[in-house]
């Protein structure tokens, strides 16, 4: 179809400067559309995997890539458990845990909270959490020592500091005969740690693994946490390592424990990326004005070409070079364009807030992330600009199928 003479033909057509003014100027709206609908769409879906890829960091930074557990039941042998594991493939390490809600308490104040009981030589192994203490350090939850660390936000709301004490109380129904009456144990705050995530900031606390046993009057942890080298295989991998251990121990992964959070942004970037090619598919609609445009302007010249011998697909390869060459020139600077804008919004995005005088995400009480991520995929960049590219190309076929279809005695015959 596309033959180098209607190629040709159809790029003099694109460059040639006698279009009328109209014409030009749809023509430059078209390829300033594609450009604006692709910069948009790129730097939006950065965006939004950059708080994706951000979230995940801060959850992760204090719940491992996977668990195992027993349906709450003390697992005893853990130790053996963990030697089970050593070898599979894919683990960076092991750590029991033991987690209970309760509510902590420092007249007049009271919060509730996870209370989480951990072995502070094996966290390391499974969390970040040493990197995100503010004061005190994990080693200072030493067994039979009463210490808890708290984060950061549940520390404020119990206006306490390092040092101080506070009540932690958990229901206890097995030793009342079936009523559940409060079990109550003082703690000293010897840390705070803060990982920027309010959920957790806010309502977890940690305390040794044997003093969270005592409380809760458990022979054992009631999971065992996994880390992998790879996150995003890390579903798979707690699968074959939960295969080295006898059956009773359910696993589960951290796509599972946060799928919620994760959902909502697949869905928010679908319709984000939905919403925006809108921006793509108006300048493909305006190529549409213009190719009919110039195929009624080039009726004689269609004619005299088709009189020439070229063949209806050579008419139509014309146009249709001409609409792609428009859409491939606003593709490629959008795509130069928003891959720059994406990479440095880190930098833009202070000089729009100065300039207009907001500020975007200032707030970490309503926002989980104060700044504003950006990853750029390759394989995002590529879909984006093959979309862009499916697009005008589609709006050129029905013009130029029209060109096709002129008759050279028609449209000759008055001239």
């Amino acid at each position: 179809m596309f033959q180098p003479v209607s190629v040709f033909v159809g790029l003099k057509y694109s460059l040639a400067r006698e279009h009328s003014f109209f014409v030009s100027f749809i023509t430059w709206v078209s390829l300033i559309g594609v450009a604006l609908g692709v910069i948009a769409l790129i730097t939006v879906i950065s965006v939004m995997t950059g708080f994706e890829s951000e979230l995940r960091s801060r959850l992760l930074s204090l719940s491992a890539h996977a668990t195992l557990s027993s349906g709450g039941a003390p697992i005893s042998d853990w130790r053996e458990r963990i030697r089970d594991l050593q070898g599979a493939r894919g683990l960076v390490g092991a750590a029991p845990f033991l987690d209970m809600d309760a509510m902590l308490s420092r007249s007049p104040d009271m919060s509730g909270a996870v209370v989480r009981g951990i072995d502070p030589s094996l966290e390391a192994q499974v969390s970040t959490i040493a990197d995100a203490m503010r004061e005190g350090r994990l080693s200072d939850l030493k067994p039979g020592m009463n210490a808890i660390i708290l984060g950061r936000m549940l520390a404020y709301q119990l206006e306490v500091g390092v040092g101080d004490t506070v009540t932690v109380m958990i229901p206890d129904s097995a030793s009342s005969g079936g009523a559940i009456v409060p079990r109550l144990q003082n703690f000293e705050v010897v840390g705070l740690f803060e990982v920027g995530l309010q959920e957790n900031d806010s309502v977890l606390a940690l305390v040794n693994l044997q003093d969270a046993q005592a409380l809760r009057g458990l022979t054992g942890p009631t999971g065992i946490r996994l880390r992998f080298d790879d996150v995003l295989k890390a579903p798979q991998l707690a699968r074959e390592a939960a295969k080295r251990l006898p059956t009773g121990l359910a696993v589960r992964d951290w796509t599972e424990e946060n799928a919620a959070y994760f959902r909502a942004i697949r869905i928010e970037k679908t319709m984000m990326a939905l919403i925006l090619m809108l921006i793509v598919a108006v300048a493909a609609f305006n190529i549409i004005a213009t190719l009919v445009m110039v195929v009624n302007d080039k009726r004689t010249d269609i004619a005299i070409l088709r009189t020439l011998g070229m063949s209806p697909r050579g008419v139509l390869a014309v146009f249709i070079t001409q609409g792609v060459l428009i859409g491939w020139v606003g593709t490629a600077i959008g795509v130069i364009l928003g891959v720059a804008l994406a990479l440095n919004v880190d930098v833009v995005a202070p000089i729009v807030e100065h300039a207009l005088g907001v500020h975007i995400m200032d707030d970490p009480d309503v926002y989980y992330i104060s700044g504003l991520p950006s990853e750029t995929r390759a394989l995002d960049v590529v879909r984006i600009a093959a979309a862009a590219l499916f697009l005008t190309f589609v709006a050129t076929i029905y013009p130029a199928w029209q060109a096709a279809k002129t008759q050279p005695a028609d449209a000759l015959r008055y001239e």
